[in-house]
C-alpha cells in the first residue's frame, strides 16, 4: 500500500451527479493508493484559475466537465496536441514546471467506436454529427483520429456551429454544416459509415428509421437507457456504442495522469457497471 495522501477532484457545475469519483476511487483502490481521494468540487468557468491557483502540492490532479473545460485549456502552462485541436481540456494534471492541459475525451470517442461499437475505418469513410456542442468537438477530433476524412455536423443553428467547425478544421477534416430542418437524413444515412449522437432523444425520434441504419452508432446519451436510438439500432442488428463507454474510456488516461501507473481498467469498468445498475457490458478490449 501507498500511503502518501493525494488529492484529485473533478470540477463541474452541475456535477453532484457525475460518476467520476466512482471511476477513480476504484482505480486508487486497485493500485493500493491508501490516503488518495477524489471528490466533486461545484465549480464554474471564471472561477476555475483562482481555484487551481490555491492547491496545495498534493494535488496530482483534475477532471474537468462543463463549463470548465475551454477555462482549463486557457490557464495551463502546457497544452497537448489534440486538446488545442479541440479547443477543450478535461484533464489538468500537475507538472513540476506547473499544469499540463490534454483531453482524453478524444480517447473515449476513438475508444468507445473501435471496442464497443468495432468500428473499423474504412479509407474513404464520412460521419455524421449530431449537435455541435464541446462533446462534438471532441468527437471530431476523434474521429479524425481514426481515420475518417469527411464529417457532416447537423445542426439547429449553423451559426452556432463555429467552435466545433473550427475543431474539425483544425483536425484536417472536411466539415459540411448542415441546419436540422433542411437535412436529408436518407441521404446522410446511405453515404455515412459512423454517426456521433450528442442531441436528446426527442430531436433525434422522428429520424430513427434512417440513422439507425448507418453502420455503427454512438450515442452519447445514456440516461435514461436505453433511448431511442439505441433500441432502433439494436433492432437492426447495428453496432452501437455509448456515452457510458466514453466516460469509462477517457478516464483511463486520467487515472495515468494522476497516478503515473497502468489504469486498472477490469477495476474501473466493474465499479462503473455497479453504480449503473449493470445496464451496458463496458467492453473494455
Amino acid at each position: 500500500m501507498v500511503s502518501t495522501s493525494r488529492k484529485a477532484a473533478i470540477l463541474g457545475k452541475p456535477v453532484e451527479h457525475s460518476l467520476s469519483p466512482v471511476l477513480h476511487g476504484a482505480a486508487f483502490r486497485a493500485l493500493g493508493l491508501d490516503g488518495w481521494t477524489y471528490e466533486r468540487v461545484e465549480m464554474d468557468g471564471p472561477g476555475l484559475p483562482a481555484f487551481v491557483d490555491g492547491l496545495g502540492p498534493e494535488w496530482a490532479g483534475l477532471s474537468v466537465t462543463m463549463p470548465g473545460k475551454r477555462a482549463a485549456l486557457e490557464y495551463a502552462g502546457e497544452v497537448t496536441p489534440r486538446a488545442a485541436a479541440v479547443g477543450a481540456a478535461n484533464t489538468l494534471v500537475r507538472r513540476e514546471t506547473g499544469w499540463l492541459a490534454d483531453c482524453t475525451d478524444v480517447d473515449g470517442v476513438t475508444e468507445a467506436l473501435r471496442i464497443a461499437g468495432e468500428y473499423s475505418p474504412g479509407a474513404d469513410d464520412a460521419a455524421v454529427v449530431l449537435g455541435a456542442g464541446g462533446t462534438a468537438a471532441a468527437a471530431v477530433v476523434g474521429l479524425a483520429s481514426l481515420g475518417v476524412r469527411t464529417v457532416r455536423l447537423v445542426v439547429r443553428d449553423p451559426a452556432r456551429a463555429a467552435e466545433t467547425v473550427e475543431a474539425a478544421q483544425r483536425a484536417g477534416l472536411d466539415v459540411e454544416v448542415l441546419r436540422w430542418a433542411e437535412a436529408d437524413f436518407g441521404k446522410l444515412a446511405a453515404d455515412s459509415a459512423v454517426l456521433v449522437n450528442t442531441v436528446p432523444p426527442d430531436a433525434v425520434r422522428p429520424h430513427l428509421a434512417e440513422l439507425s441504419g448507418i453502420g455503427c452508432v454512438l450515442d452519447v446519451i445514456y440516461h435514461p437507457w436505453p433511448t431511442a436510438l439505441a433500441e432502433a439500432v439494436a433492432e437492426r442488428g447495428g453496432r452501437l456504442a455509448t456515452g457510458l463507454d466514453m466516460l469509462l474510456h477517457q478516464a483511463f488516461g486520467q487515472s495515468e495522469y494522476f497516478t503515473g501507473q497502468p489504469a486498472p481498467r477490469a477495476e474501473m469498468r466493474d465499479a462503473l457497471r455497479e453504480a449503473t445498475g449493470g445496464i451496458l457490458a463496458l467492453p473494455i478490449g
